[in-house]
């Protein structure tokens, strides 16, 4: 199946380049959805982004001659993907919106953690006690940065973790998913999810609809370009090069949230930010280094 990949280093530095290049886009992408929230009821801002981009993946479909209807995709793992899809992308979208971007993108690392304990427990693979245990320290770093505990705890920074635990679902609902679905028909639907996001909470945000003008549109016209070319980069940096190679830059994304965060939004970065952040990465490069040696 994976025969067609390359893994000389040549392709291993390719395929990196690409994850560092989606990760840098998804980074935009939540900044330019952030900003259009400033202007627009966060329903309308979800919508608007997940039309635009289901319009684009279903114009690749008909370019490539794929069936957006394949029967597969009223199989019991899409439709659970379907349904994590949905609360990962509304409460994730509310964090960025409600919640300093930084934090959000920092908790939102966390997500390869829950991908690996997911598969220990639900698809009986393999985990031994080390990787358990940097499971564990990842999820203490959640825990130091959304300190629920402390005076400055808000019950907003719950929204990122909810983020974070539908991704984790969404991730793991995929790799049961019907092998004949290919990415365009993924795309599609995951932008669909989005609008149905946007529609479920327009009725518990109860704002009304507001005119768009040339600074919101681009902002949401720049966040949908830029979700849907993250998604084609990502897909191209997984299928080049090894998967064990090209995962790890998946934490570039930390660096360009964190900066787009303080640049754009005059964030603040305190101690524990940063050793929440550092027990997260960690945390997470072990288990990808420990996945290679099992």
């Amino acid at each position: 199946m994976t025969a067609h990949i390359q893994t000389d280093p040549r392709s291993n530095l390719i395929g990196s380049a690409w994850m560092i290049a989606a990760m840098a886009l998804f980074a935009l992408e939540d900044a330019l959805l952030k900003g259009a929230s400033a202007a627009l009821p966060i329903w309308q801002v979800l919508i608007l982004f997940g039309a635009g981009g289901s319009v684009i993946f279903a114009v690749v479909a008909l370019l490539r001659g794929t069936n957006l209807f394949h029967r597969d995709v009223l199989s019991r793992p899409m439709k659970v993907r379907v349904l994590f899809e949905i609360l990962g992308r509304l409460f994730y979208v509310l964090a960025i919106t409600l919640t300093p971007l930084s934090a959000a993108t920092v908790i939102l690392q966390a997500t390869p953690l829950v991908v690996v304990a997911g598969a220990a427990l639900f698809f009986g693979e393999a985990v031994g006690w080390r990787r358990w245990s940097a499971i564990l320290i990842g999820l203490i770093g959640v825990v130091i940065i959304i300190q629920p505990t402390g005076d400055s705890f808000s019950a907003l920074s719950i929204l990122a973790v909810l983020g974070m635990l539908g991704f984790a679902g969404r991730d793991l609902a995929s790799r049961a998913a019907p092998a004949t679905l290919g990415t365009e028909v993924l795309g599609f639907y995951g932008f669909l999810c989005i609008v149905v996001a946007g529609l479920a909470y327009r009725f518990w945000e109860g704002a009304p609809m507001a005119p768009l003008d040339l600074y919101t549109s681009l902002h949401v016209g720049g966040a949908i370009l830029m979700g849907t070319a993250a998604y084609a980069a990502l897909m191209k940096a997984m299928r080049t090069g090894e998967v064990s190679a090209v995962t790890p830059f998946r934490y570039s994304r930390l660096l360009f949230g964190v900066g787009l965060g303080v640049l754009m939004f005059g964030e603040q970065l305190d101690q524990t930010m940063w050793i929440g952040s550092a027990l997260i990465v960690a945390s997470g490069l072990y288990i990808l280094w420990r996945g290679r040696k099992t």
